[in-house]
C-alpha cells in the first residue's frame, strides 16, 4: 500500500494532536473528510459509481451476465469481485499492486459473505440452470489513504445504480426453455442496498483512534480493524490490519465507534444516492475523466 515517509517529529505531531482530539487537517478523531459520489459514469455498464475522498480516487463497475449458479447455492445468483490496482504510486507497480488488490478483493468477498447483504435469490433466473453473475470490477486510480472505506462506498453506489434486465422463461411443448430479455431499458430489476455494509478502517494512533485517516496519519498507525456496518449498525465482519497489536478494550471501543460512525456514514450515502437519482437525466455528469 501507498506511503509515505515522515521525520519522527512529523510523527510525534500527528500522535499529540490525535491525543488532544484534533487532527493536523482540523477534524476530530471521529470525522470523515468529504467526499465526492457520482453513479451512473460508466456508459457500457449494469451500474457504475466513482468516489473520490480528497486524494483518494475509486472507479466502480459493475457488469451483470448470464451464468450457471454454484452447485451449494443453486437457487441464487452471485457476485465476483476483481480488483485493479493502477494507481501513479511506484509502491503499487508489479506485485506490490498486485498483491494489495487480492487483499481488496478477499475483503470484498468477506464482506459480502453476510448472507443477507445483497438479495442473491432475485439473481436467480431459472434454479440449478441460469442466474445472473454481477461482475464487480473496481479500479484504484489514485491512493491518498483510506482506500478499504472509499472503496465499500463506491461499491454500495454502484450496487445502487445497477439495473439488471428483467427476463421471461419460455417453455415449449417438449419442455425445452428458451430465456427472453426485455428490450425496454426501463424494464428492470433493481437491488436493493438497504442491507449492504460500509466498511469503516479504525487507526489506532498513540492511546487513540481515528477513522478515515491520511497517508501520514496511516504512517504513525502500527494497527488498524476494518470494520463493516449496516445501516442499522449491525457489524457483519470485522478484520485486523498492520504489524502492531490491539488489546481487547481498544477492540471493543473501536467497535462501538465503528458502529456509531458507520450508522452515520450510510445515512448521508443514501441521501446523496437518493438526491442524485431524483435529479434523473436533468442533472449534470462529470464522468470519470471529468
Amino acid at each position: 500500500m501507498a506511503s509515505v515517509v515522515l521525520s519522527e517529529a512529523e510523527k510525534l505531531y500527528i500522535v499529540h494532536g490525535v491525543q488532544e482530539d484534533l487532527r493536523v487537517d482540523g477534524r476530530g478523531c471521529e470525522d470523515y473528510r468529504c467526499a465526492e459520489v457520482e453513479t451512473d459514469v460508466v456508459s457500457n455498464t449494469s451500474g457504475s459509481a466513482r468516489v473520490k475522498l480528497v486524494e483518494t480516487d475509486i472507479l466502480v463497475g459493475i457488469k451483470a451476465e448470464m451464468g450457471t449458479p454454484k452447485l451449494e447455492k443453486p437457487d441464487e445468483g452471485y457476485l465476483e469481485f476483481f480488483v485493479d490496482c493502477s494507481s501513479n504510486s511506484p509502491e503499487l507497480e508489479g506485485r506490490g499492486g498486485e498483491e494489495l488488490g487480492t487483499d481488496i478483493a478477499n475483503t470484498l468477498y468477506r464482506v459480502f459473505s453476510c448472507e443477507n447483504s445483497v438479495d442473491l435469490k432475485s439473481l436467480c433466473i431459472n434454479p440449478k440452470e441460469h442466474c445472473w453473475v454481477l461482475y464487480v470490477d473496481v479500479l484504484l486510480l489514485e491512493c491518498g489513504g483510506n482506500i478499504f472505506d472509499a472503496i465499500s462506498i463506491a461499491v454500495k453506489a454502484a450496487l445502487f445504480n445497477t439495473r439488471i434486465p428483467k427476463v421471461r422463461v419460455l417453455e415449449d411443448e417438449e419442455g425445452t426453455k428458451e430465456i427472453e430479455l426485455s428490450d425496454d431499458p426501463y424494464d428492470c430489476i433493481r437491488l436493493s442496498v438497504d442491507e449492504v455494509p460500509c466498511i469503516v478502517t479504525l487507526s489506532k494512533i498513540g492511546y487513540r483512534h481515528v477513522v478515515d485517516a491520511t497517508l501520514q496519519e496511516e504512517a504513525c498507525s502500527l494497527a488498524s480493524l476494518l470494520i463493516s456496518v449496516t445501516s442499522k449498525g449491525a457489524i457483519t465482519s470485522m478484520k485486523k490490519v498492520g504489524k502492531g497489536s490491539l488489546d481487547p478494550e481498544s477492540i471493543f471501543e473501536m467497535m462501538e465507534t465503528g458502529q456509531r460512525v458507520g450508522k452515520s456514514l450510510h445515512i448521508a450515502l443514501q441521501k446523496i444516492l437518493d438526491e442524485e437519482e431524483s435529479l434523473g437525466t436533468s442533472r449534470p455528469k462529470v464522468g470519470f475523466l471529468g
